[in-house]
């Protein structure tokens, strides 16, 4: 139900010419605009991402600085891992099927689907982006007693989005027969 909600808002904001265009090209206009919002969304997911590596290395210098090393494969792992994440997000898959494609066409509640469900990702990515900042803030106050499980916790966070992310082809293409 979610994804006719999410189709009939971005028909309700359609202009004369998308309505046009779908009633001509049988809701191509509406697929087009579900993709490019889906795309703009995770725009700003990677623009996140990519200020949350910024914030994470300056604590991490602070962490090496202040000599804390116990950690500090853990501090590297977050990083490999947000280098990973990014890419993944920035060229992810957004609905294209060609038209010869044998796993067939993507119709507007797939689009839908996935960008409900990319919503619900940037969401944990608000919440990976609370840890790093009060990791952050650890770091620069110098209080270092609880900064290895608040590494080892957002090292944890990262890979549960990442395993999220991986779900997200699944989305488009349902194994339904």
């Amino acid at each position: 139900m979610a994804e006719r909600d999410t189709i009939e808002k971005v028909k309700d904001k359609q202009g004369v010419f998308s309505q046009i265009q779908n009633f001509f090209t049988l809701g191509y206009g509406t697929k087009e605009d579900l993709r490019e919002l889906d795309k703009k969304l995770r725009d700003l997911v990677y623009e996140d991402l990519r200020d949350m590596r910024h914030v994470w290395e300056d604590a991490y210098l602070a962490a090496l600085n202040a000599g804390l090393t116990a950690s500090s494969s853990d501090f590297k792992k977050v990083i490999q891992v947000l280098d990973r994440v990014m890419e993944k997000v920035r060229h992810a898959d957004y609905g294209y099927a060609g038209l010869m494609d044998r796993k067939g066409h993507i119709r507007e509640e797939e689009l839908a689907r996935v960008f409900n469900y990319d919503k619900a990702l940037s969401n944990d990515v608000d919440s990976l982006k609370e840890a790093v900042n009060r990791t952050y803030s650890e770091a620069e106050a110098e209080n270092w007693t609880n900064v290895p499980a608040e590494v080892k916790d957002i090292k944890g966070l990262l890979l549960a989005f990442e395993n999220k992310w991986h779900e997200r082809e699944k989305q488009f293409r349902p194994l339904e027969i």
